[in-house]
């Protein structure tokens, strides 16, 4: 990326990105919402022009692009449907994250299968008890010979129940950070068990359940990275899902601006097009600015967590946290400007407001994205 604009090179994956979503995604959009189907065929086809593996290495066949471009493949691809974009970020930070710190054993064993999409990854670090206070997890793994017996549950994930493969965080030590692991665990593990999938306000083209794990022997070759090392691993891979997850919300927003735009200059009121209206006018601006001055900083921030800046991580959560909220109050105003109509589901900017809600939830609460940034503000 040049300081203002995108290379012609990203100009390619962005277009190549958005024909594949107007052909794949957009038109089915609203009947997978409405049916609950995960089109996991969908994730194939994606996978076959490379976005089930974005930025794994070309050596692990990956097509090893950075987070810009990987923020522009999502934000495409949210502009048909959040849901199914954030699916397929959450699966490449799964893979990601064993090509990144996994053995050459623990990739070899996995990313054959995950970087076509053969295979779809999870990523559990949430339990019931432990959210936001993520170091506080309780899921325990006991070394024993060349396995590790792993004991506890990791709730809302993402692919639960669906998936092959979950990339799991666990307590191998000590209380806090610094006792945490991180393993690759297969479904078909005996002990591995799934909840009931949940019932959600959005995000319903993806399944979502709790991971169980009871007495699950792994073997040993499955750890990724050192033990000890899972929290600063499960951290490093947020820093790109915060960026996949904010690219989302200005996809879909995007989306509900461009449709609120063709719908106030087809609708009249009072004798002329609402999109006439001063006030009208003044609310596509506000959106348009706001949304743009989002994208700017998660494109900076993407920049920077590709170079491992120092700042990449304040970045990556201001980003999250701009993106995210202004997805959500620019799909509120596009409802509204479409009045009643914008709350029926006959109209996407319905289904957009559900899906783009959660998007402040996860991948860290904008909550804490303000503790990281404060936090990162004071060392400085």
């Amino acid at each position: 990326m040049t300081q203002f604009d995108l290379t012609e090179d990203q100009r390619a994956i962005q277009e190549m990105a958005q024909k594949f979503t107007a052909d794949a995604i957009t038109p089915f959009a609203a009947k997978w919402d409405e049916e609950h189907h995960f089109p996991r065929d969908v994730v194939k086809a994606a996978a076959e022009l490379g976005f089930g593996a974005i930025y794994v290495s070309e050596e692990a066949g990956g097509i090893g692009l950075g987070r810009l471009e990987a923020a522009l493949i999502m934000e495409a691809m949210a502009y048909g449907c959040p849901s199914t974009s954030a699916f397929i970020s959450i699966h490449n930070m799964g893979a990601w994250m064993i090509d990144r710190f996994g053995s050459d054993a623990v990739k070899a064993k996995y990313l054959p299968s995950l970087v076509p999409c053969d295979k779809i990854a999870s990523y559990c670090l949430t339990e019931p008890g432990s959210g936001s206070d993520a170091a506080a997890l309780k899921t325990k793994a006991v070394k024993d010979g060349d396995h590790y017996i792993v004991t506890g549950s990791k709730a809302f994930i993402s692919g639960g129940g669906e998936n092959d493969i979950y990339v799991t965080m666990v307590r191998t030590g000590e209380d806090g950070p610094k006792g945490i692991s991180c393993l690759v665990i297969d479904k078909d593990m005996p002990g591995v068990s799934f909840g009931a999938q949940e019932k959600k306000l959005g995000w319903r083209s993806q399944p979502t359940a709790q991971v169980n794990f009871d007495g699950v022997r792994v073997p040993a070759e499955n750890l990724v990275g050192k033990e000890g090392e899972g929290f600063k691993i499960a951290m490093s891979g947020l820093d790109g899902g915060r960026l996949n997850i904010g690219a989302c919300s200005l996809g879909g927003a995007q989306r509900c601006l461009d449709e609120a735009l063709r719908y106030t200059g087809e609708r009249r009121q009072f004798g002329q097009r609402i999109l006439d209206f001063q006030n009208t006018q003044f609310t596509l601006a506000d959106m348009e600015t706001e949304l743009q001055a989002a994208r700017m900083l998660l494109y900076a921030a993407a920049v920077k967590v590709t170079e491992g800046a120092h700042d990449r991580t304040k970045f990556a959560a201001m980003a999250k946290r701009l993106a995210t909220d202004t997805g959500s109050t620019v799909v509120d105003r596009a409802l509204q400007l479409h009045g009643g109509y914008g709350y029926l589901q006959d109209y996407p900017v319905e289904r957009f407001f559900r899906d783009l809600r959660v998007h402040r939830i996860l991948e860290g609460t904008n909550e804490i994205m303000r503790v990281i940034i404060a936090r990162e503000m004071t060392r400085q």
